[in-house]
């Protein structure tokens, strides 16, 4: 009979992991869970569930710890969990049909779930609903594939399941994931593409002047390595910029703004300068740039600055005018618009 084995690194849990533990018990044959040094009753409530609780020292790494957790278990496939996820009753019966599934389906290397409810706590997600990869198969199977001009299939097989994990962050964990980037670029480390977007996101969505001027220099420096007709050119760009903002260096703010909209403008500096002109109370200029991040640009780490925020501003601006005709326009945008997220 096909196996799952539950996988989660854990630290100062004990809020959330009884009840996570519990919607998950049913589907799992095993249960292994790191610890990263708790000092709270993580441990102990681990062990009630399992007794393969392990202690892992902490290298400022999640990538080790997870690789820890993944070197332990035994079943056919690995379930990857974190304390803040749930499974309702509704989602447990399908992850139970979907373990059934597997056993005639031994192809599926991957299943991808539903990650929930990301929006809520202060978080630096983009979208509240979106897949992830949750289930791996532990030992894959080389399969050569096509009648002639035969080749190993190198690519994994993904399916994309129903199932929907609830998200309940707790509190926002951008300073934390912030300084992580932060040692990883002092210790002389590289950021991949997908990282280096990341950092940028959670810059601009959650990062003070400390954080903001700690990467002003990075960005720079990427930006002398990019095409500036580039998304990543106007990703890098937008870092230092909002680190000046966030001096109160005006002059500076918009010398480099002015930079990146004279290349291939983004959502985020149009909406940035809507408020920056809409705080001197210069609400015509401010109008000006909150309409060129709703339709003229599109947004490259923040999703909502080429959206709700900018329609948001709109509507307030048409209301300080009592322009009601404009207030009733924007306000049903930001109503067809809320599909896209969700």
């Amino acid at each position: 009979m096909l196996t799952f084995s539950l996988c989660m690194i854990v630290k100062n849990e004990e809020k959330l992991l009884a009840e996570c533990l519990d919607s998950l018990k049913a589907c799992m044959d095993e249960m292994i869970l790191v610890d990263t040094g708790s000092v709270d009753a993580t441990r102990q409530i681990a062990a009630a569930y399992t007794d393969k609780v392990y202690d892992f020292v902490w290298t400022g790494d999640f990538s080790d710890a997870r690789n820890f957790s993944f070197s332990k278990e035994t079943g056919d496939y690995i379930y990857c969990a974190d304390a803040d996820e749930l499974l309702d009753a509704e989602n447990q019966r399908r992850l139970a049909e979907l373990k059934r599934h597997l056993e005639s389906a031994p192809e599926i290397e991957i299943v991808q779930m539903h990650y929930v409810n990301q929006l809520s706590n202060g978080s630096v997600y983009n979208f509240d609903k979106e897949y992830r990869p949750k289930l791996f198969k532990r030992l894959r199977t080389f399969r050569w594939a096509d009648p002639i001009h035969e080749q190993v299939v190198t690519e994994p097989l993904v399916f994309d399941s129903d199932i929907e994990i609830i998200h309940r962050q707790q509190q926002s964990h951008a300073d934390r994931d912030l300084l992580a980037f932060e040692r990883v670029l002092q210790n002389g480390g590289i950021l991949s593409a997908r990282l280096r977007k990341m950092y940028a996101t959670e810059l601009y969505k959650a990062g003070d002047e400390r954080h903001l001027k700690q990467a002003a220099d990075y960005f720079n420096g990427q930006m002398e390595e990019m095409s500036a007709e580039s998304e990543h050119f106007q990703m890098a760009g937008l870092i230092p910029a909002l680190a000046a903002l966030a001096e109160g260096n005006d002059v500076e703010f918009l010398k480099l703004a002015m930079r990146l909209v004279a290349m291939e403008p983004c959502s985020e500096i149009c909406y940035k300068l809507g408020c920056f002109y809409e705080a001197r109370n210069d609400l015509a200029e401010a109008k000006l740039w909150y309409y060129n991040a709703a339709f003229e640009t599109k947004p490259v780490v923040d999703f909502d600055a080429g959206n709700k925020a900018p329609l948001e501003a709109l509507v307030r601006l048409a209301r300080k005018k009592k322009e009601t005709e404009a207030v009733s326009y924007y306000e049903k945008l930001i109503e067809e618009r809320k599909g896209m997220v969700e």
